[in-house]
């Protein structure tokens, strides 16, 4: 599916991330919050993409920081009117989560169901060796918008991650067109373009705290008593 080092150990974890990216890229409309005035713009049609890389480490500790880095390369003759990628955790938790990376807490009456798995740095998504954010924001926190790809050029995307929850995690992305439901992408092969990581977070801490932007810093040593 695209993605590199992507071994899962267990198979309750892998059947979980199969059926997960089957509902993400089936329900991809649905979570882009609807038809907007912009989404009836775009031109309906198939555009072919491929993934050229994708890396996450399957290997993280708590207060780890990573980066998520997805290649994809427009290989049709259009222009793709806006590339989308969706985010999202394989698994029911995971999908009933308003955020990509993180699990819905199904305990009733809390006031922030949304638990983290990994925290997103300030100013990110964004294309790789930008300082400027690159994935626009949309209707839905799992959808970033990096705008037109012109064909045969290939879009370098970088996520910076700090794991704040420990366990193992499928991953998943699929790769659209456009916000709105008239156009869709296949690869060469003709499926739709996407894939998943498995990752393992330990809970050994490392001498790191993550700031409210989403930094990974080294933790400040408490003073000593004299």
């Amino acid at each position: 599916m695209g993605g590199h080092g992507i071994h899962a150990p267990h198979r309750r974890i892998r059947a979980a991330i199969v059926g997960a990216l089957t509902a993400v890229l089936a329900l991809t409309v649905v979570a882009c919050g609807g038809e907007s005035s912009s989404d009836a713009n775009e031109p309906s049609g198939t555009f072919r993409v491929r993934v050229t890389n994708a890396g996450f480490p399957t290997s993280q500790h708590l207060g780890q920081t990573s980066l998520m880095q997805l290649g994809i390369r427009n290989t049709g003759k259009k222009t793709l009117p806006a590339l989308i990628v969706n985010v999202s955790i394989a698994g029911h938790e995971g999908q009933t989560s308003t955020l990509p990376f993180a699990i819905h807490d199904p305990q009733p009456e809390l006031a922030q169901p949304d638990r983290p798995v990994w925290v997103l740095a300030a100013h990110y998504p964004k294309f790789a060796g930008s300082s400027a954010p690159g994935g626009a924001e949309t209707s839905n926190q799992k959808t970033y918008d990096f705008g037109p790809l012109k064909p045969g050029r290939t879009a370098d995307l970088v996520w910076k991650l700090s794991a704040v929850k420990s366990g193992h995690y499928g991953l998943l992305y699929a790769i659209d067109a456009g916000l709105g439901g008239q156009v869709k992408t296949k690869t060469g092969g003709g499926v739709k373009p996407g894939g998943s990581f498995s990752v393992q977070i330990s809970s050994a801490r490392l001498n790191k705290e993550v700031t409210g932007s989403g930094e990974v810093v080294d933790k400040k040593s408490a003073p000593s008593a004299k």
